[in-house]
């Protein structure tokens, strides 16, 4: 990659990627924690991003490229250590483990938006700006959301 339009698009495609892959991990995650709460933020986030991959596709259609995903090393080992702790774990350390790991998809996610929120900008493309910028707010919420599960819940 040489130019930035060139870093948007990689970029790009690994969110598509890693939403995609989100989005087929979650079930499993929500099936094996047990608080309901907890299960309750995974499902939301489960349909919140089912709306971020329709609003990527529209991205990608303000950079006339095809949407399509470019494998994500970073978003397959957060995915595969979630996988871990559910495997490992019993009781309370289940529930805390898998919620320290959503949390670290929510931390890459939102250096990823941050990043292509801006190089929009940067590139002119008002529409990709705001639509990343609705993803971003989503997954800050998300954060918000674990880390006051965490906090008044989870981690007692």
């Amino acid at each position: 990659m040489q130019t930035l339009a060139e870093l948007f698009e990689s970029t790009l495609k690994d969110v598509y990627y890693a939403e995609n892959a989100i989005t087929k991990s979650l079930p499993k995650v929500s099936k094996a924690v047990k608080s309901p709460e907890l299960k309750k933020a995974i499902d939301h986030h489960l349909e919140e991003t089912k709306g971020q991959i329709e609003s990527l596709k529209k991205v990608f259609k303000t950079i006339n490229v095809k949407p399509s995903g470019e494998k994500c090393d970073a978003t397959d080992g957060l995915l595969k250590e979630a996988d871990g702790v559910i495997e490992e774990s019993k009781g309370v350390a289940l529930d805390a483990g898998v919620l320290a790991a959503c949390q670290a998809v929510e931390h890459y996610e939102i250096a990823r938006y941050g990043s292509l929120r801006e190089w929009a900008k940067v590139l002119g493309n008002e529409e990709a700006h705001i639509l990343l910028s609705e993803i971003l707010d989503q997954e800050k919420a998300a954060n918000s959301s674990l880390t006051n599960l965490a906090v008044t819940k989870i981690n007692h």
